[in-house]
């Protein structure tokens, strides 16, 4: 099994992934094309909701970030309930992190059965205080991924997975190189940047007026 020391060392391998930098004096515009976001990884993406949505939300969040978490937490359900159920959005959220712990979080929700990657991923922000803050990450996080049906043994495997990794990599990249994203959550509606957990209403908001624009 692998303890709290071998997860580090594991992970020290996509230390790259951990530096999230301020990108050097490059400034992020306001929005971004349409074709730039639908770039997806080499994983691919794992979109909710209707293809021909007229509008599309894509999110970069981090496993260990707090306010990604209290988003998912509180906000993400209603706005899935009143937008991605009745088929008004695409919602497409992209792993990234400031920190190897983190991306050994995204390796473990994309180790797990296709299926099972939303439950898994809302399962990790739920229990984000039980595991990302702890003083054995390693140990509760393999408790947790049992909640899920991933064996130890599937466990161990999954942190050394190369391609799982590599993929994730590529993500953070795109998202600091490309699309200037320097914290999380960054939000992208209809193209439209928005960075923050901000409350419901504000969602509600933007998103309305992006299916208004979409009309």
């Amino acid at each position: 099994m692998i303890n709290r020391r071998a997860l580090m060392t594991v992970l020290g391998l996509i230390a790259g992934l951990a530096s999230f930098l301020p990108m050097n004096g490059a400034k992020a515009q306001d929005s971004v094309s349409i074709m730039e976001l639908g770039v997806a990884g080499p994983l691919g993406d794992m979109p909710l909701g209707p293809e021909d949505a007229k509008v599309t939300i894509y999110e970069y969040s981090s496993f260990t970030c707090s306010h990604c978490a209290d988003f998912h937490n509180k906000t993400y359900p209603e706005l899935k309930k009143l937008y991605v159920d009745t088929g008004k959005v695409r919602y497409i959220r992209r792993e990234i992190g400031f920190d190897q712990l983190a991306i050994g979080a995204s390796v473990l929700a994309r180790c797990s059965d296709k299926s099972k990657f939303h439950a898994v991923s809302d399962l990790l922000f739920k229990m984000q205080d039980k595991w990302a803050f702890t003083a054995t990450p390693a140990d509760n996080l393999r408790a947790i991924m049992r909640q899920t049906g991933m064996s130890d043994e599937q466990f161990d495997a999954c942190l050394k997975n190369k391609d799982i990794i590599d993929g994730i990599q590529s993500v953070v990249n795109r998202a600091k190189t490309v699309l200037k994203i320097e914290a999380t959550p960054t939000f992208f509606i209809n193209g439209k940047r928005v960075v923050g957990a901000y409350p419901l209403e504000e969602f509600k908001k933007q998103i309305d007026e992006a299916l208004a624009a979409a009309k």
